[in-house]
């Protein structure tokens, strides 16, 4: 039988997979943002109370559209709040890695 504890890191585990490989749900209304020739998409997703920072980067290289998606532990008291931190934390990963991140 599981522990509260295991149970509690499976629903996470769960929610995350859903997020990066079933779609999940999106922030409402977030739109992609450009920068630096590539596509930020915020999706934050509501998690204990709050909402989590999340998103993906994108960018066509050599013909093909090549992704990156993050899952940052930070949470929020608002989507609007997660929907912003998303973008910072993307405008940053592409500052310090660029093309790295779809290695």
């Amino acid at each position: 039988m599981p522990t509260k504890r295991e149970e509690s890191i499976a629903s996470i585990l769960k929610a995350l997979w859903q997020r990066l490989f079933a779609g999940g749900t999106s922030a409402v209304g977030a739109e992609p943002v450009e920068y630096n020739g590539y596509l930020i998409r915020p999706t934050p997703y509501a998690r204990g109370g709050g909402y989590q920072t999340c998103g993906v980067i994108a960018k066509e290289v050599a013909g093909e559209t090549k992704e990156h998606r993050f899952i940052r532990a930070e949470t929020h008291p608002s989507r609007d709040a997660a929907t912003e931190f998303s973008i910072a934390k993307a405008r940053q990963l592409i500052d310090e890695q660029g093309d790295r991140l779809f290695r």
